[in-house]
């Protein structure tokens, strides 16, 4: 396991590399991290922005499909942490020098109502818990590179949760609808980048259900003694690939009957 003080200069670097809007190489090129590692590093960079100011808003569950696991040579989704800095609104021009890597993902995204926590949560229990479900788009932005230029080497999965799970952005959109008033594991979107479809995907690809992927946060909290709580939000998965943009790209994202997002990268 790493000291405290690794974890402190693990998390350190990748602060600075948001702030100075410049990649590191990836961490495990100096680190012999493991899983809960990289959830310490990434708890030490979210207390770095807490202490700036920043709230938690809630969670974003990643690596729920299986492609992506496969991508990533892992068997289970991973998380981060959503603040009140990363809330864009649908229709925003957003810079793309800001974010490091950017790209863009559809998901899910579910509001609170009820407090969730355990290990056994149900499905059922995740709806009822639930206000309300939302057409959203997760803004990706890895502080760490891909693949390092000198060695070639590509970073790994604990890379990605210690950067907490590449999150920068999320963009809410569409219709606010109840649970019971739709189908998730059918429902989907259709992602265009400069009037040009990139992907399409269904619900289903996240886990057969996206609310499967809030059953598997609450199992994750719950040895910790942390739980969801009413009014967060919580981004369920991602269906379609990350695609990458760059400044004079648009964006939008059509949930069909369920609404659409769009964004301007300036």
């Amino acid at each position: 396991m790493l000291s405290k003080q690794q974890i402190a200069d693990a998390a350190d670097q990748l602060y600075q590399a948001e702030k100075e809007r410049q990649q590191i190489r990836a961490l495990t090129l100096s680190f012999d991290m493991d899983m809960e590692d990289a959830y310490a590093v990434q708890k030490g960079w979210v207390d770095r922005k807490l202490a700036d100011g920043e709230k938690v808003i809630g969670y974003k569950i990643g690596l729920t499909s299986r492609t992506m696991q496969l991508a990533m040579n892992i068997n289970t989704p991973d998380y981060g942490v959503l603040t009140d800095a990363m809330q864009f609104a649908s229709g925003s021009d957003i810079t793309a020098a800001d974010f490091l890597d950017p790209r863009i993902e559809c998901e899910f995204a579910f509001i609170l109502k009820k407090p969730l926590s355990g290990e056994n949560v149900s499905l059922e229990q995740v709806m009822d818990a639930t206000a309300y479900v939302q057409p959203a788009l997760e803004l990706i932005s890895a502080r760490s590179l891909r693949v390092d230029p000198e060695t070639g080497y590509t970073r790994n999965v604990y890379d990605t949760i210690a950067d907490n799970a590449a999150n920068a952005g999320i963009i809410c959109g569409g219709k606010k609808m109840a649970p019971e008033d739709i189908d998730l594991k059918w429902a989907g979107a259709a992602l265009y980048l400069n009037d040009d479809i990139e992907d399409t995907g269904l619900g289903a690809a996240v886990m057969g259900h996206p609310g499967h992927g809030i059953r598997w946060v609450c199992r994750r909290f719950a040895p910790h003694g942390i739980g969801l709580e009413p009014r967060q939000v919580i981004l369920s998965g991602s269906f379609t690939r990350p695609i990458a943009v760059k400044p004079g790209d648009r964006v939008f994202a059509d949930y069909g009957e369920y609404g659409s997002i769009q964004l301007n990268f300036v």
